[in-house]
């Protein structure tokens, strides 16, 4: 769902000129990249300058040479946050807790997580760039599409320890291309309302493609977790009965509904 590169030590391949040690010249850097970002989203790879990204982060182009010698660095440091990011976000997923979910809400809570690491400009730029042009890259290659195949696959496997091992790697494998797929298209949308649509159908797509393997029927062990009908929110507190049934509040939309 996600993609990172087997760089094993980022900071070290980072093209930069000068290491920023004050915190000032980290965030300037990080000025830098974000323009990048917004310049290469724009006008794409090939017609960018240094002195476009320079005029987008508001900075002398002295300033910009200070850190990358090229436009070339300035991608590459790109590639290496993005890296950065994917290999925090699969170090903060408790996979024991996360199966444990209902199939629903599991993968709601990873479609969500993939969808805020891509609110970053750097992160949705790299995804983007990667399928439109693969020749600029430097530290990202296919391997990461692998590494994300194999996350997903141990989700799977933990899920329903009884799958043979090659089903849950191609179960994962289908899972990781065609919910790419749709981020990118969704990502090289214009219009915000219809990218919302296209990722929240990554939800269902998964959930139905899934549902015969790993669905709650066959975990005797799944918790029962309550979600809100509305906004698939876990915060909620009981309020009252309706015709014998609980109802609930949702504290995160505020809404109400019955227990199905």
């Amino acid at each position: 769902m996600t993609e990172v590169s087997h760089s094993s030590s980022p900071q070290a391949s980072i093209n930069l000129r000068r290491q920023p040690k004050q915190q000032r010249g980290k965030e300037r850097v990080e000025k830098i990249l974000d323009a990048a970002a917004t310049v290469f989203d724009e006008v794409g790879y090939e017609a960018a300058t240094t002195h476009m990204i320079a005029a987008k982060a508001g900075t002398a182009i002295g300033s910009l040479y200070q850190f990358f010698p090229d436009k070339a660095a300035i991608f590459k440091a790109m590639e290496i946050r993005h890296s950065e990011r994917v290999k925090e976000f699969w170090s903060q997923v408790d996979i024991p807790a996360l199966v444990q979910l209902p199939l629903r809400q599991m993968i709601y809570v990873l479609v969500e997580s993939v969808a805020e690491l891509f609110e970053q400009p750097v992160s949705r730029v790299v995804f983007v760039q990667f399928y439109l042009a693969p020749q600029i890259f430097q530290s990202i290659d296919e391997s990461m599409t692998q590494d994300a195949i194999a996350f997903m696959a141990s989700i799977l496997k933990h899920r329903n320890p009884a799958l043979p091992g090659e089903l849950h790697d191609l179960l994962a494998e289908v899972c990781v291309h065609s919910s790419n797929a749709i981020i990118l298209a969704a990502l090289r949308n214009p219009d915000p309302e219809h990218c919302q649509r296209l990722t929240q159908q990554i939800e269902n797509l998964m959930v139905s493609y899934l549902e015969p393997h790993v669905g709650n029927q066959r975990l005797g062990n799944v918790m029962k977790v309550m979600m809100c009908l509305h906004c698939q929110s876990d915060q909620l507190s009981k309020n009252g009965y309706r015709r014998g049934k609980q109802c609930y509040l949702c504290k995160d939309c505020g809404k109400q509904f019955v227990a199905q």
